[in-house]
């Protein structure tokens, strides 16, 4: 069979017109995008691009590099911005010089993979009771609503994977596959950069995760890999740290309570942020569950000796993990038929407020940098029990429970218990019920801070942390 290797990334990408329309596979971290592909289309230059992608993540490893160039027009994925890392999408973005288009990631992958399919639409629980859902068209099954999502396919798709042979079958390690196998049948023309090119028949048939007859063109990546690995192991959040001190337990604290809730249950789902602080402590106090990320890995540990670190392998929130005993990797659509279908016990995330009947708000906040959905809406879909943890008020003292939420929603209905700082808190049919109070805490400071009619028993019991 023909070989599909080319000569360089520039030569791969060199009929890229502008206005064309490219996906570009790859996580938040780092270390998943395909960046020689980036930087040889950033240099070839064309303009007006509509940029079908995950995030457009930060630094000029990442998509960012097209946005710092001013070759984006539109943009079509989950993360327009990245939390407390300014960057030139995000400016352009509140310049009103780019158009965004918000998907939430499980739509996201799955509007793709249908385009590959030929399926022109599907129906899917996720954002139906959203702003996402604004002009679009619902339709209720079983008593409940679903909104239309359209295929999405590309002229380009840049993808990056491990192992590739000369006739375009591929390989990747950890949980690289994520969105990248779906983008790679929706595209005209699809291109990969692999560490390293095999001869055919050097790949195992049963090792291919992604056939070639999916595959156009391969390339060598040309940048150098210890700049990129370096640079992916300096993205570290730390919900723990920084801020000023906050009254009644520590975030540290609230995630250990989270983590004894959950503690007997075999699948959950951990969002970024305050939530990555409940994995911290499931392995500390002996509980064997099952962390599930959105990018395709089930079974993981957080790592912080970053010596030991794989960088190939990290979680949907781009922090280093390491596998457990009987880990699974995956792509992106399996992962998201686990969460939208319900196939999990729990889902943990923050919140900037949730309403005494239990919606959540969580995925954007006004005038405050360029919107990021990622996978929240998928997970509320799918009727999994969902803990929420946040601070019982913002930095200046409004509460976060609230009877409606003012910040637009990422689910009607969904939140079972709010861990906060000052106390656990049930979602009952009748309102918000003080389940567990923080040590020191009174019931009086907890009514004070928050904004809605909550019921509190004559002698709560003191949260166990």
């Amino acid at each position: 069979m023909k070989s599909k290797v080319v000569a360089s990334p520039r030569e791969a990408v060199s009929d890229v017109r502008a206005g064309m329309t490219v996906m570009i596979g790859g996580f938040s971290q780092t270390v998943s995008w395909p960046s020689s592909l980036i930087h040889a289309l950033a240099d070839h230059g064309a303009g007006d691009l509509t940029v079908i992608a995950n995030s457009m993540s930060h630094g000029r490893f990442t998509p960012q590099l097209l946005a710092d160039r001013r070759l984006v027009k539109r943009f079509i994925g989950s993360g327009a911005g990245q939390v407390g890392r300014p960057t030139a999408f995000e400016d352009q973005f509140l310049a009103g010089e780019v158009e965004v288009e918000m998907v939430p990631q499980g739509t996201f992958v799955e509007r793709i993979r249908a385009a590959g399919a030929g399926i022109a639409a599907f129906y899917t629980p996720t954002a139906a009771e959203t702003d996402l859902a604004q002009g679009k068209e619902l339709r209720q099954f079983n008593g409940r609503p679903y909104l239309l999502a359209t295929a999405l396919s590309a002229d380009f798709a840049l993808l990056r994977a491990n192992v590739v042979d000369e006739v375009g079958n591929c390989r990747f390690e950890g949980p690289l596959r994520n969105f990248q196998t779906a983008m790679a049948t929706a595209a005209e023309t699809v291109i990969v950069e692999a560490d390293r090119i095999v001869p055919a028949g050097h790949l195992d048939p049963e090792a291919v995760h992604l056939p070639g007859i999916f595959v156009d063109r391969v390339v060598t990546a040309d940048l150098p890999r210890d700049e990129i690995v370096a640079e992916g192991r300096g993205y570290r959040r730390n919900p723990s740290g920084g801020g000023a001190p906050i009254p009644g337990i520590s975030r540290d604290q609230m995630g250990l309570r989270a983590a004894r809730m959950i503690a007997d249950y075999k699948y959950v789902n951990l969002g970024v942020g305050l939530p990555t602080l409940v994995g911290r402590w499931l392995e500390r106090i002996d509980a064997s569950v099952m962390l599930q990320g959105e990018n395709g890995i089930l079974g993981y540990h957080s790592l912080a000796d970053l010596d030991r670190w794989n960088p190939n392998i990290f979680d949907a929130g781009s922090l280093p993990v390491e596998y457990i005993p009987g880990s699974a990797i995956f792509d992106s659509a399996t992962s998201f038929t686990m969460i939208r279908g319900g196939h999990l016990d729990a889902v943990v995330l923050g919140g900037y407020q949730v309403s005494q009947d239990g919606d959540l708000a969580n995925w954007v906040r006004p005038n405050v940098g360029a919107p990021g959905v990622g996978g929240a809406m998928d997970l509320v879909a799918g009727g999994i029990e969902l803990i929420v943890v946040m601070e019982h008020t913002t930095r200046d003292g409004r509460p976060r429970l609230v009877e409606a939420c003012t910040l637009p929603v990422t689910g009607r209905r969904c939140v079972r218990t709010v861990v906060t700082n000052l106390a656990v808190i049930d979602v009952t049919p009748d309102g918000l019920r003080l389940r567990e109070i923080a040590p020191g805490v009174t019931g009086d400071q907890v009514l004070a801070a928050t904004g809605c009619p909550l019921t509190v028993p004559s002698h709560p019991p003191t949260m166990d942390v």
